[in-house]
């Protein structure tokens, strides 16, 4: 862990961890993650923006002591989740005159889960500002882009927005910025689907804020600071639109090939009209993989096969994780073998209520799919294609 300068004065000074595979025991980390924080010293006070995972405290305490920073003045908790708040108490006994800095919903979220006094803390509303001095930071307060105490700390003379999980990116990484555009994207769209997406609404709400501040950097809570703003800010206004792309995602697990022979022939036919398609192994793949396949896909196939007239138990954990994100997905349908009897399609329907989905007739196999069968699976081809073209004209007649 060592301190980075953004700009004279505003230093990075959070930890990178490469070897953690799962956060939160349940978001997959294949490039592990990093904890932000973030020092800034105006010519009066220093504020120190976020603190660090509890597991990383002594480390965290140990960087913040080399550095020798003679008085930290303000704490400011931009979100009370742990990776963010776990050091303040350390951080509080190594400068037992700071104060903690955030909205009074988030007090409460720290104290009910750490060890911090409540006179501790100055508690300030929407466009509060306090001055370090010659720098002033600037509280935005915004409710539900994440959790209900989330908030954003505007320093205003340098113009760097720091924006705690808004924005962020699940990629432990040694580059400061986000140079690896491909690399970043991918970490931020998963990180944005995994977290940010049951959000969209509220997202949608403060994305012309920030568009309007223009901020010269965006510094996230994880994975590396955009000193291209335009990077990130473009991928969230389509992430977050209201109009999915002509992509079809299929999660499938099959029993004895069946319903994996009929996801194969679907796909080729969908492949075959010009969309885009991802299938998906519930059994064996990354579900963040499948997560970050849903954000923009206008369409969800569930291709299982039937276990006691149900859902194979491994597709409703996929599903349950699709009802939990709330994807814009507007079209629903399910293929699938079953043996002596299948209600799958209902029963698919019913784990997933958050999606608001027109959803499209079957296609239900007793066994193999004989010839009478593949001529369904054409049939909703065509019918999946014919939906997606009506959809791009009514994307094109709004324009």
């Amino acid at each position: 862990m060592i301190a980075r300068e953004l700009i004279p004065g505003v230093s990075a000074v959070g930890a990178i961890d490469w070897d953690r595979r799962y956060f939160d025991e349940l978001v997959p980390l294949p490039h592990g993650t990093t904890y932000n924080s973030y020092l800034v010293q105006g010519s009066e006070k220093t504020a120190l923006i976020d603190t660090m995972y509890p597991a990383r405290t002594a480390e965290y305490i140990a960087n913040l002591k080399r550095l020798n920073i003679p008085h930290i003045d303000y704490i400011i908790a931009n979100h009370g989740e742990q990776d963010h708040s776990g050091s303040i108490p350390a951080v509080l006994e190594l400068y037992p005159n700071a104060r903690v800095v955030t909205n009074k919903f988030c007090r409460k979220l720290i104290t009910d889960a750490i060890d911090v006094a409540a006179d501790r803390f100055l508690i300030i509303e929407n466009e509060d500002i306090i001055s370090l001095g010659d720098r002033t930071l600037r509280f935005l307060i915004t409710p539900w882009v994440h959790w209900p105490d989330t908030m954003l700390t505007h320093l205003v003379e340098d113009n760097i927005l720091f924006t705690c999980d808004l924005f962020g990116a699940h990629n432990a990484t040694s580059d400061l910025y986000a140079t690896e555009v491909g690399r970043t994207l991918e970490s931020a769209r998963r990180y944005y689907a995994e977290i940010m997406m049951p959000f969209r609404r509220h997202i949608q709400k403060y994305l012309p804020m920030v568009e309007k501040i223009a901020p010269r950097m965006i510094a996230a809570s994880h994975g590396p600071v955009y000193n291209r703003p335009a990077l990130i800010l473009d991928a969230y206004r389509l992430w977050i639109s209201d109009e999915p792309l002509r992509e079809v995602v299929i999660p499938h697990v099959s029993m004895y090939s069946n319903t994996s022979n009929m996801v194969l022939y679907l796909v080729d036919r969908l492949i075959e009209r010009g969309l885009k398609v991802t299938p998906f192994n519930v059994v064996d793949g990354d579900l963040g993989d499948l997560a970050s396949s849903l954000v923009t896909a206008s369409t969800l196939v569930v291709a299982a096969s039937t276990v006691l007239g149900g859902p194979h138990p491994s597709c409703v954990g996929a599903l349950n994780l699709a009802n939990i994100l709330k994807p814009k997905t507007r079209f629903l349908t399910t293929i699938g073998s079953y043996g002596w009897g299948s209600d799958i399609a209902k029963k698919i329907q019913a784990l997933m209520p958050n999606l608001e989905a027109r959803v499209l007739p079957p296609v239900l196999v007793k066994g193999r799919a004989i010839e009478e069968d593949l001529k369904e699976l054409d049939r909703l081809a065509n019918e999946i294609y014919e939906c997606n073209e009506e959809l791009t004209a009514q994307s094109v007649a709004a324009v």
